[in-house]
């Protein structure tokens, strides 16, 4: 599914860290070493049609590499 983050993401939370990821192997070796974190918060998102939505993402960082693999985990109301 085809969405844009639109605006800041709030509500940041850590939820695993080095690891404690299960992917962190992976993650390295495509975008590199670092201290890589698992993390979620709440943001607006516009979806492939427009539509514009609130919905909780998930995503992966590392310090100096910034955010990969962003994922739409559900829909707040």
């Amino acid at each position: 599914m085809y969405f844009e983050i639109v605006g800041d993401v709030v509500r940041v939370s850590e939820i695993a860290r080095g690891r404690g990821i299960r992917e962190v192997r992976r993650l390295r070796r495509l975008y590199g070493g670092g201290r890589w974190r698992k993390m979620k918060g709440v943001a607006t998102v516009r979806l492939g049609d427009g539509t514009m939505l609130r919905a909780e993402v998930h995503w992966y960082e590392a310090h100096g590499l910034g955010r990969f693999e962003v994922k739409l985990k559900r829909f707040l109301g």
